[in-house]
């Protein structure tokens, strides 16, 4: 197993465990009692990524609320897009910052969305490199605790990351084992 594998491998092991035994787990007692794992795309090597963020275009550095799944807003930064290609598609993604100075976030909603995974979209926190590039690993995308029940308030992929491509890596749909 790669060292890329390994820590992907640990993490899902950690999210899982996270899950199925934590207070905090977004499960309800019943999921919970049911749970077994999440249900993860196999893992791409290709689809794990460093890439220029791109900090030149329209509407970068500026303040953008995005709309969240209980009808509010949350406030980012639009730090830049990111370019690169999936089964051979052109993709841009908008690079989101928390505050000035905060962690940076991708919303985005690919062609799987509604089937093979989470209907609203998934997440993604890309990690900066020394050289300005980005670490961006789509076998760590992930669902939002509102994929997993009501009551959190997530924010909504904006249409700038909604993809035509399906980009198969990370988190499945959650599917509850319990019927009604």
């Amino acid at each position: 197993m790669s060292e890329q594998g390994g820590r992907l491998s640990g993490y899902r092991q950690r999210r899982d465990h996270f899950f199925g035994h934590h207070a905090h787990s977004p499960l309800t007692d019943g999921q919970r009692s049911r749970f077994t794992g999440l249900d993860y795309f196999p893992e791409r090597d290709d689809l794990a990524l460093t890439l220029p963020l791109d900090e030149s275009g329209e509407g970068v550095g500026e303040d953008v609320e995005i709309q969240t799944t209980d009808g509010l807003v949350k406030p980012f930064v639009r730090a830049g897009r990111v370019r690169f290609e999936v089964s051979g598609e052109p993709v841009t993604l908008t690079v989101f910052r928390e505050g000035d100075h905060g962690s940076l976030f991708i919303p985005f909603r690919d062609a799987s969305a509604g089937t093979e995974t989470y209907e609203v979209g998934r997440y993604l926190e890309p990690q900066g490199r020394p050289d300005g590039t980005l670490d961006i690993d789509f076998n760590y995308a992930y669902n939002p605790f509102c994929a997993y029940g009501a009551g959190w308030s997530c924010p909504i992929p904006p249409e700038e990351n909604h993809l035509n491509v399906t980009i198969p890596a990370g988190e499945r749909a959650y599917r509850d084992t319990a019927s009604g």
